[in-house]
């Protein structure tokens, strides 16, 4: 049993709602392109005072220190240093402060409590629901679902025994479901694009791979017919989920022709199984890309960086191993200071996005171009600083002019934690899946300590929604 178990978890990496994308399939009648949502997250927690703009007055400057409301036209001032690669697209950009997540798991990491919005270790009995990046994948279907990938740690926190291969995730499919996710651009590139590989040696592979999933489920089928009650149940699941695999299989053939074309050729240090921390993002970077951009996916989890992540190739530091943990105590490394050190590592984030953003601005579609089809969420997966408490989850947001959300060239500081309005990553999550069709009263758990305050935590965040 263990090794079926096994086995239907590795093939069903990356798969899901295994249907055509609405795009691909409604495109000749005019309908419109699916929302796509790009969740990086980052560890060792971000400074709220990091997002906030250097240029406020006196006034706004003693309200944003108080943590008072502000709302702010951001074409009017000046972007913080580290966020200068993402000039050209200020328009576009959100600057979110004030959400807190004391219902998830805090400190130094939080597996995947942060896009959950509850509790979370590493255990699958704490997972309690879907998270939200794959809610948002079920009101845009598409052949892989979801699509994860992952700069994984291999010391600390949630440390994975290789930088390269396929392991559990950070978010997750279902309650007790972890999600898998792709560990470097290499074996990314072969798993997802296989299917339209002009490698014959891959071309084997896959034809044998598909043999051994339809001899797989008409055993298990079998089996399933010659036992009953629970032991049947997990049978049947068993050969659902073999089912399920193959189907996403044909569909992926049916789109062959469209994902052809949009096959990520990746330059070889990008396809090496030893590369610097700074490639391996903008590896995966290019994956991202492909796999929007040819249908394969509309919604992608990126894990940029984690507790345990020790960098290399940062700008500056490109001789040193910097361990971001020994950073968020305040360690020098290298010459450079840590408040320096965390400079460059936000600002090599901030290129990825500049990437991803201004490449999505040059493909056609619709009346514009898949950006502005497109929500970019940045933001810490613990919280606001290295040993977090949750009061705050700064965001990074860049949307296009076709998101349901009013919240684009704006700087927004919500009620700070306890006052009249506050909001949680669960108001914020509720109220990406009310604007897009999930009717949910509210999305995750609520936050004991704020009852005390008498603040009601459900629903959507509405001035959002006008």
């Amino acid at each position: 049993m263990a090794t079926r178990r096994e086995f239907i978890k590795a093939a069903a990496a990356g798969t899901g709602a295994l249907v055509v994308p609405q795009y691909a399939t409604a495109k000749a009648a005019g309908a419109k392109p699916p929302m796509r949502f790009i969740f990086l997250h980052r560890g060792n927690g971000l400074f709220p005072t990091a997002l906030v703009p250097p240029s406020l007055s006196k006034a706004d400057a003693e309200k944003e220190a108080k943590k008072d409301p502000l709302d702010l036209d951001l074409g009017k001032h000046e972007l913080p240093g580290w966020m200068n690669p993402l000039a050209a697209h200020k328009a576009d950009m959100t600057l979110l402060q004030g959400l807190s997540g004391k219902m998830c798991t805090t400190g130094h990491h939080t597996w995947c409590s942060s896009l959950g919005v509850f509790k979370a270790n590493e255990r699958l009995s704490s997972i309690k629901w879907a998270t939200v990046d794959f809610e948002l994948a079920k009101l845009f279907p598409s052949p892989m679902e979801h699509v994860e990938l992952a700069c994984f740690p291999i010391g600390g926190g949630n440390a994975r025994p290789s930088l390269n291969g396929i392991a559990t995730g950070f978010s997750a499919r279902a309650a007790q479901q972890p999600n898998y996710a792709f560990g470097s651009p290499k074996i990314a590139v072969q798993e997802l694009f296989k299917s339209v590989s002009d490698n014959k040696n891959v071309q084997v592979q896959t034809q044998l791979s598909r043999g051994v999933l339809e001899f797989a489920a008409r055993r298990e089928n079998r089996l399933a017919d010659t036992v009953s009650g629970t032991e049947r149940s997990k049978l049947q699941s068993y050969a659902d989920s073999i089912e399920a695999v193959r189907e996403r299989d044909r569909k992926v053939d049916g789109m062959a022709d469209r994902i052809r074309p949009h096959v990520p050729q990746l330059d070889a240090k990008y396809l090496a199984d030893e590369m610097t921390t700074v490639d391996r993002q903008r590896g995966h970077v290019e994956v991202l890309l492909a796999s929007l951009i040819s249908g394969l996916t509309n919604v992608v989890a990126f894990t940029v960086d984690e507790l345990g992540t020790e960098y290399t190739g940062l700008p500056g530091l490109e001789g040193e191993k910097v361990n971001m943990h020994d950073v968020g105590h305040g360690k020098t490394i290298g010459g450079v200071a840590a408040d320096e050190i965390r400079f460059r590592h936000r600002r090599q984030h901030m290129t990825l996005i500049d990437t991803i953003a201004t490449r999505l601005k040059k493909v056609p579609e619709g009346d514009g171009t898949m950006f502005d089809n497109t929500m970019i969420f940045y933001f810490p997966d613990n919280g606001e600083t290295h040993h977090s408490h949750g009061t705050e989850y700064p965001f990074v947001v860049l949307s296009g002019k076709n998101t349901k959300l009013n919240v684009r060239g704006r700087y927004i500081r919500l009620p700070n934690y306890g006052d009249a309005g506050h909001k949680t990553l669960g108001n914020w999550y509720t109220t990406l899946l009310n604007a897009y069709g999930n009717p949910i009263k509210h999305y995750g758990d609520p936050d004991p300590g704020l009852a005390r305050f008498g603040i009601d935590q459900t629903g959507a965040i509405r001035i959002f929604l006008s």
